[in-house]
């Protein structure tokens, strides 16, 4: 007899194989990381006096391995020296890698050159000099016999001198060492890189800390060193200034020596000239409070100006006079201002100018003009004017760079006998008077404008000389009243327009992980656990998010696109701006601001054009619920992968409170959605091959499979394609083995509508409205020790024939949640189309509270599938890519779901309500087949066999009637309408279908029907072969 192989089951599964092949490992790691140990302490130990076959002595053994110890480590001494230490390195090395399962994949290509690594470690110890105590202890180097036998070819084959020689071959052996034992030891270069960067990090952190150190001791007197030499600084500063300053009044006080008209001068004493252009006094950074009375709130007496000695210039403050050169333009060197005097009588009480002085005037206008121009741009600022770009599409509203802003001298000093300038010139703390010049002085000072900004003109130097500044040195005779000094207060900020950012990244936070996610991320204890028990799949089981690779865009890029989009927009007529960019994970939404007046539609119809126009795949366009804008999704050119594990890691899905939690993907920002299919209830799917629509399927089934345990949800999957579902076949939850027949499938379907019949016979007998409600008082009666009791019929009373009932009790036992999975609806549309909508029509309208649920998915999202009872009853639906406007109307009931992209992309309506894009996560083949193997570990399923045997009769008609499908016999009104026809025939003697028809009244079809019922029951024969019937029935 053949000894059959095939079909036989392995000893252990993959599961026990690969957990005894991951200990295996760990237990030659341990063996590898003693005998390493052993090696090193061997090595470490060696003696050359202690007894071996080498040497002969009584001496006591003085290494820690003992005898065996020593005979070992006098050979390996001798023969590769102090290179010996390389084989208890690598032996712990691997012993670890082993043990910690990091890089012992690598264990079989890299040990091959172990010895020689041993071998080039030899050669190196044979290039260092040995000590006075190995050389008296040993005829040999510290490389071994070895080590000195390879270095001494080498030294005789290289054609340099001993030393030389050996101190190149010692660089070169260190070198290559190194790198060959980074080799052996299985070290990569990411491993040796992060090693580096640990080394040179903690260098730094090291000398950071010494240096913190070290600096606290010195602080003190660094800070005290700084503070002295500031003020040494200081004071060699002010000294420097004053020199200046009075070598400048100096000057001023010579020129003044020079006669503007002899005849003025001779009459003139020399005490009593001034010079024209008085200075000013600490002319701060920024404006003052206007000028105020004097103390004693009067006005100071009048002197004579010429009588009034020259004071020294005070101090110089810098501040926006010392950066104002750099805000204007080059120009010619300004001229020198020539300074004139007249005699003090010219002029009267009523301050009037002398006749012909108008050069005069206009040599005073330039140099108050000269002076006054530096602080003028400190009035009130007028900013420049907005600008757009010509280009298409409106371009960031920016300020034109190329007008200063608020840098134009205004006209000075033209209010006469006033405490306060004009809002357009800056008053100085520390002014004292203004003057009153003519109408055409000040008409001539508004239009010239000197030039001051010159590479000698100094401000801090030129701003001691104010013409405001005491007006007793001023060649008009002028009232005086002297101001406060008021602090300067902080130049105020000048605001500058930002270009207009259209880009909104989405506020949302990380992901946060759900506990669960968080207690698998943490290390535990592994401890022998019972193997009945139930365990919910484990996170690790699927693909970690972690190792997927995120594409983003740059602002600059999505504001040229959002641009680029306005000018598309604007050559197709609509009129409007993006006021909003939402980047996200697989497309990004442009919001649209649109024109007054400006049809949704319009803009809607124009998603081809607009796809087009970008250059994407495809452009979907919609109304933003609750908003104005509308709503531009265009795909990103790359596609960030969304994975289920991401979404089951997320609080909403592990931390939520969801009966029923299926992990639908992320949204366009990118955050997870988790819908409740207990408050769908039921949820329709429609998508072409191709669009996600299966693996969809899959991870919903998941989102159950990681949540619930087979005693709080059970399923029933059908897959007329044979293909999708039939992995899940033999896991816990399922209520029956996968059903693939159509017709199979109605039976289901119908044992479905009879257990929810069922259900909602037990909820009112408890009194409960929801399968909620009924498991929580199963659970109170479970938790008092209460028993269910139930009347049953046992029989009929042998007397009377009445029927007999019985109590009895039962044990209470909750009601698991039924989702019924169909992958396929088209195809059991086609076989049984009228039983299949029956069925599902019924379990739509009630079996939400009995805990029934329903997922359909289909491919032909058309009117024959998809009928009107169908969406009516199926409020939840999800969209994947389908062909026509047509279908995305027939499912969503509106446009859209033809511009998807597909592979995952869908758009979920929620009840009804506004439509949300998702982008579905991807789950592999083997993430599924890993999952299902563990649930299979756990035992067989309890199958029912009911639910594809079918009830009995009695109960299949009762089904049939709740469903209002024909049932097995006839009812009342057809009996009584068949004895009719049957006398009608006897009678007249004849039959047919359209006598009958005629004679009752009824159509053809029931007269057809009636017809075979009399030719089955032998009251008339078949029809001939020209279609008559004879009655068989005699005449009465």
């Amino acid at each position: 007899m053949a000894y059959q192989t095939r079909g036989r089951d392995p000893l252990f599964d993959s599961d026990v194989q690969a957990a005894i092949e991951k200990r295996g490992k760990e237990l030659l790691g341990l063996v590898l990381i003693v005998l390493g140990c052993a090696a090193a302490a061997m090595v470490m130990s060696y003696n050359p006096a202690d007894p071996s076959f080498l040497s002969a002595t009584d001496a006591p053994v003085q290494n820690w391995m003992g005898r065996m110890g020593a005979t070992i480590a006098a050979p390996l001494f001798m023969i590769a020296g102090w290179g010996s230490w390389a084989i208890a390195l690598v032996l712990m090395a691997w012993g670890l890698r082993f043990a910690l399962h990091i890089g012992e994949e690598r264990a079989m290509g890299r040990l091959i050159f172990a010895p020689i690594a041993v071998a080039l470690c030899s050669v190196y110890a044979a290039s260092l000099v040995p000590g006075a105590v190995w050389k008296d202890t040993h005829h040999f180097g510290l490389g071994g016999v070895f080590g000195d036998m390879i270095m001494g070819m080498l030294l005789t084959a290289l054609p340099l001198g001993s030393t030389v020689g050996i101190k190149l071959a010692s660089l070169v052996l260190a070198v290559g060492m190194l790198a060959l034992g980074a080799f052996v030891l299985g070290f990569t270069r990411i491993e040796l890189k992060r090693i580096g960067r640990f080394l040179l990090v903690s260098m730094i952190l090291s000398y950071a800390r010494l240096m913190q150190i070290m600096g606290r001791g010195a602080s003190g007197t660094v800070q005290m060193a700084q503070s002295v030499q500031a003020r040494a600084a200081e004071r060699r500063l002010i000294r420097a200034r004053e020199a200046e300053e009075a070598a400048a009044w100096a000057e001023t006080q010579a020129a003044h020596a020079a006669p503007h008209d002899p005849s003025q001068q001779a009459a003139m004493p020399q005490s009593s000239r001034a010079p024209l252009v008085a200075r000013r006094n600490d002319l701060p950074p920024a404006p003052a409070a206007p000028a105020h009375w004097s103390e004693d709130d009067t006005w100071q007496d009048e002197v004579d100006p010429y009588d009034q000695p020259a004071g020294p210039i005070g101090k110089i403050k810098t501040g926006l006079l010392s950066r104002v050169p750099g805000f204007g333009r080059r120009a010619e060197a300004m001229p020198e201002p020539e300074l004139v005097e007249t005699h003090h009588a010219a002029y009267d009480e009523g301050h009037d100018i002398m006749p012909g002085d108008d050069r005069i005037r206009a040599k005073i206008a330039d140099v108050i003009k000269s002076r006054v121009r530096p602080v003028a741009p400190l009035a009130p600022v007028q900013h420049a004017p907005l600008t757009r770009g010509r280009g298409r599409g409106p371009d960031p509203l920016v300020f034109n760079p190329a007008r200063p802003v608020g840098l134009k001298a205004e006209p000075p000093l033209t209010a006469a006998h006033k405490g306060v300038v004009a809002a357009s010139t800056v008053v100085a703390a520390g002014t004292a008077a203004t003057m009153q010049a003519p109408a055409a002085w000040s008409q001539d000072s508004d239009d010239y404008e000197p030039n001051i900004f010159d590479d000698s003109y100094d401000p801090a130097r030129d701003a001691g000389f104010d013409p405001m500044d005491d007006a007793d040195d001023d060649i008009w005779q002028v009232q005086t009243y002297q101001a406060d000094p008021v602090p300067a207060p902080q130049p105020m900020p000048i605001p500058v327009a930002q270009p207009r950012s259209v880009v909104q990244h989405p506020p949302r936070k990380p992901v946060q992980p759900s506990t669960r996610a968080r207690a698998e991320a943490q290390p535990t204890l592994k401890f022998d656990e019972d193997d009945t028990a139930y365990e919910l799949p484990p996170l690790s089981l699927l693909s970690n998010p972690a190792l997927i690779q995120r594409h983003h865009l740059s602002d600059e890029a999505l504001e040229q696109n959002a641009r680029m989009l306005e000018s598309v927009l604007d050559d197709y007529g609509v009129k409007g701006d993006i006021v909003s960019v939402r980047p996200g994970p697989v497309v990004t939404m442009y919001e649209l601001e649109p024109a007054p007046g400006l049809k949704a539609s319009r803009v809607i119809g124009l998603a081809d054009d607009i796809a087009r126009s970008m250059s994407a795949l495809s452009a979907r366009v919609s109304t933003v619920p609750g908003r104005t804008v509308i709503g531009i999704e265009l795909p990103n050119e790359n596609r960030e992968k969304v994975v289920l594990r991401e979404i089951l890691s997320a609080r909403d899905y592990g931390d939520s409170n969801m009966k029923l939690p299926l992990a639908l993907g992320k949204d366009i920002g990118g955050d997870p959605i988790v819908a409740n299919l207990a408050k769908m209830p039921h949820l329709l799917i429609a998508g072409t091959t191709g669009s996600g629509k299966s693996v969809a399927i899959n991870t919903m089934i998941l989102s159950l499979l990681y949540r619930l345990t087979p005693e709080e949800c059970r399923l029933i999957m059908i897959d007329p394609k044979m293909l999708e579902l039939s992995v899940y076949d033999g896991i816990p939850h399922l209520l029956s083995p996968v059903v693939t027949d159509p017709k199979k499938a109605v039976v289901a379907l119908k044992w479905v509508v009879g257990e929810m019949e069922e259900r909602y016979r037990k909820m009112s007998k408890m009194g409960v409205r929801n399968i909620d409600g009924y498991n929580s008082r199963v659970a109170d009666a479970l938790a008092k020790g209460e028993m269910f009791s139930r009347t049953v019929q046992t029989g009929f009373d042998d007397e009377t024939g009445e029927p007999v009932f019985e109590t009895e009790e039962m044990m209470p036992e909750k009601m698991p949640y039924i989702v019924v999975i169909v992958d396929e609806m088209a195809d059991l549309m086609m076989v049984a189309g009228k039983e299949i909508e029956a069925c599902i029509q019924r379990l739509a309208q009630m079996a939400r509270a009995s805990g029934i649920h329903l997922i359909m998915a289909t491919q032909r999202p058309s009117v024959d599938v998809i009928t009107g009872t169908i969406k009516a009853n199926f409020p939840t639906r999800i969209s994947f890519q389908v062909t026509s406007k047509i279908d995305s109307r027939t499912i969503l009931g509106e446009m859209g779901a033809e511009q998807l992209l597909g592979m995952g992309d869908m758009l979920y309506m929620a009840g009804g309500a506004k439509i949300t894009r998702c982008h579905g996560p991807f789950v592999s083949d083997e993430e599924v087949e890993e999952v299902v193997n563990h649930l299979k570990a756990f035992g067989p399923p309890e199958y029912m066999n009911s639910v594809l045997d079918g009830p009995d009769e009695d109960r299949e008609a009762d089904i049939d009637a709740v469903l209002g499908l024909a049932s097995g016999g006839n009812t009342d009104l057809e009996d009584a309408l068949y004895d009719t026809a049957v006398a009608i025939v006897i009678k007249d003697r004849k039959c047919s279908t359209s006598y009958i028809q005629r004679k009752l009244a009824i159509g053809y079809n029931k007269a057809a029907r009636l017809v075979e019922q009399m030719e089955e029951e032998g009251v008339v024969s078949p029809a001939n072969h020209v279609g008559k019937r004879e009655v068989l029935v005699p005449e009465r």
